[in-house]
This record gives structure tokens, sequence and C-alpha cells, in this order.
């Protein structure tokens, strides 16, 4: 076909754009290396063609179009190879010996977070995911007796319950930010937040992108509000990491929370904290073990025990297979998928949409009421009958659909969803 790439082809369109790292995998390079001289143009310049090329470095079939990344992602086949090689090579030969190698190759992977974030080594801590990095920093500030916390409301529970649960034991306070539907915009909130932030405030904490209905904050705007007030800030990046282009150098979080099983496509159960060098000296260890990273604050603050390398390896791999895509071109095809997704829904009788309808104020993440038809009967619907995956939210808070769209995905499937979503509002499920 045309319009797609074999993976031996993409492995050398990216080697020569000077990337055989990527590839230096023995096994890797045993299914894909030397064979083939048809070669895409680099970049996503080369249009629809590449990110097909793109879409096959996933084993999803073909016919399954999963747009939940918002939960959990696809492992991208450089991270899976990584991870079955590590994990192998391990349970083949436990040895301290071949296990030593590990140590270098868990360091390696700080470095690649710390370019990929534009920070230092120093400044990273590698976790299992973003709910233990943010429980970190809520476990780790001595906050007490007449302190405040301020939160957004729509914080994810491992950056609002968290708080609200450990208030209780230590004393401080917590003051909450109301979340408003739609997104009213950057203004508001820092306006919102410097009303509410007091000379009691300790620390501000957001999540960057809402897991609920994909609101965008402002998060350099409100990291310099608390910075300007004595406060510490911590982003919560669950929704942004491996999606936006986080700059976190020109953000000047204290902290910064991320996940690899999300937006980066790496393995499951592996993280990141980063910890400014100025906030470092007021963050206390919660863990104390045996292993700790190599350089500045994970001498200290990383000591977790036995820990799974594999795991850490393949978000290395992920993120370098991130970089090579392109960071820009990747977040801009998320949100081209996303508009194109709300401009579909806005043409189907009988959707309440939740996310904003202003592109700036959202990213990858819709949220929408299917009208009076069961959200989980049409999901179910839609994965059964049409091999297409999203996901339902219950409660009170805008329930309905959640779809989250990735730069695995295609026009056509974004196409597919929304013909089928029609086809059931006018039916029935």
């Amino acid at each position: 076909m045309a319009a797609s790439v074999s993976r031996r082809n993409f492995a050398k369109l990216f080697a020569a754009g000077g990337s055989a790292a990527l590839f230096a995998d023995p096994a890797w390079a045993r299914e894909f290396g030397g064979r083939g001289t048809d070669i895409l143009p680099a970049g996503p310049s080369a249009g629809e063609p590449f990110w097909t090329s793109v879409r096959e470095q996933f084993v999803m079939p073909p016919d399954l179009a999963v747009m939940n990344a918002a939960n959990l992602c696809p492992a991208s086949k450089p991270a899976a190879e990584a991870l079955t090689r590590e994990s192998s090579s391990v349970d083949r030969d436990p040895s301290p010996s071949n296990r030593a190698r590990l140590m270098p190759e868990k360091e390696a992977t700080r470095k690649g977070l710390a370019e990929f974030l534009r920070v230092t080594p120093d400044e990273i801590i590698i976790t299992r995911n973003t709910s233990e990095s943010n429980n970190m920093v809520s476990n780790g500030l001595d906050l007490k007796a007449g302190d405040e916390v301020l939160l957004h409301e729509d914080n994810h529970p491992s950056n609002l319950t968290a708080w609200h649960e450990k208030a209780k034991r230590f004393g401080f306070s917590v003051v909450v930010v109301p979340q408003k539907n739609p997104h009213p915009g950057a203004e508001y909130y820092v306006d919102a937040f410097a009303k509410a932030i007091t000379p009691r405030t300790k620390v501000v904490s957001v999540t960057h992108l809402s897991s609920t209905v994909g609101d965008l904050m402002p998060a350099k705007e409100l990291a310099a509000l608390a910075r300007s007030r004595g406060a510490f800030f911590l982003l919560d990046g669950a929704q942004s990491f491996g999606l936006l282009d986080v700059n976190l150098a020109e953000i000047q979080p204290d902290f910064y929370s991320g996940s690899a099983h999300k937006w980066p496509c790496g393995a499951r159960e592996c993280g990141v904290l980063y910890v400014s060098k100025a906030a470092q000296p007021k963050l206390w260890p919660t863990v104390y073990s045996a292993y700790p990273g190599a350089v500045g604050f994970s001498k200290t603050f990383e000591s977790f025990g036995q820990r799974d390398e594999a795991t850490m390896i393949a978000l290395h791999a992920a993120l370098d297979f991130q970089t090579k895509v392109g960071r820009a071109a990747l977040e801009k095809r998320s949100r081209d998928l996303t508009t194109q997704l709300m401009d579909g829904l806005a043409k189907i009788p009988g959707i309440t949409n939740w996310t904003s309808p202003v592109a700036e104020r959202r990213v990858a993440v819709v949220s929408f009421v299917p009208g009076t038809l069961d959200a989980n009967k049409l999901a179910s619907a839609l994965y059964t009958n049409d091999r297409i995956g999203i996901t339902t939210r219950g409660g009170k808070d805008r329930p309905g659909l959640r779809v989250s769209p990735h730069f695995y995905n295609t026009p056509a499937e974004v196409d597919r969803l929304l013909a089928s979503i029609a086809k059931y509002m006018k039916a029935g499920v």
C-alpha cells in the first residue's frame, strides 16, 4: 500500500536521522535491520503515510481503535522490546554480575527523563507512577497546624483526597478552588488562585491537564504566583507527560509528577517525580531502604529497595521513540485529532459536551453525554460491535463517555467513532 510503511522501513527512516541507537537491541535488529530500501521522507511533513508508519510501531491490530490514552496507552514497540529483553535477561541470569549492568541503564533513564523535561538528572526521582510521586510530596513536606494547602477541585484523587486525608493527621488546612465548566479561561483561574492564596499558604497544587474533561490549567502562571507568595508549587503531569512538549525549565514548578503507562507509551508501574534543587532541602524521604540512585537528590530520596529496572529501561526507549517522532508534531497530532472529534460531536443531535470548545483550553481529553443513552451500554457496543475502545465516567461529576486520542490514532479512526456514535444515537443500543 502506498500509504503504509513496514516496520523495518520505519526503523531505517529513524536510523537515517541518526537514531540507530533506538534499534540497537539485538532482537530488534534481527527482525528489522538490513532489509528494504524504500524510506519515507523523515518527519510528519510526509503527511498521513508518516503517521501510518508510526501506528505500525504499536502491536494493536489494525482494526482496533483504542482512544483511552488518559487511562492506559499501549507500549510502543521500542518500549515493549526493551521490557521483554531486560526482563528475560534477569530471569535467565539473576546473578549479581548480570544485574550489575542495570544500574548504569537506570541512570541513563534518569538522564533521558531530565533531557525530556529540560531539567537536570540531579532533580529526577524514578517512581512507580504519578500517584506515588504526588504522595511523596504530600507525605514529605513538613506541614503543621496553621499551614494551608491550596488545591483545584478538579485535581486527581492522588492530588486532592491525599491532601485532605493528611490534613486530618497533621492539622493543616486545605482550601479548594472550585472548577468551572466549561473551562472559563486561564485568566479566570490565575485570578481565582490569587484571591484564594494567603500568607498561610505553603503549597499550591494543581493537575496540569484534567483527566475528567481535559481542562488545561495555566501551569506557568500559577507556578509564578505560588513562587511570588513563598509557596511550593506541585504540578500533576499525569495527563501532560508524553502528550505536551513539557518544559519544566520554563514552567518552574517545585515538583512535577508523571506516569510511563499513559501518554509516554512506556511500560506499566514506572513514573517520574521532579524535585527542584531549591525544594529538595524541604522534602523528607518517606521510604528508607537500599539501592538509591547515583546522582543528586536520588542518592537520599530514592532508596526504594529492589526495583524492576526493565520498566525504567523501557521508559527510556519510549521517550527516545517520542523524541524521534517529534514532540511538537506529536502534540499537534493529538490536538488535531481532538479538534476533529469535537467538531464531529457538535454535529450529532443530542450530544452534551463537557469539554471546552476553545482549542487553547483543552488538549486530547474529551468527555460528553450521549443524550439519553446508557453510557456503559454504548461503550460496550462500541467495543463489541465496532472495535472501538473508549471509557465511561460515572458519578455526579460530568458523567458520560471519555475519549482521549493520541498520536498512534488516525483521522479514519476518529471518523469511525463519530459514525458509530451517530448510528447508536439514532437507533439506540
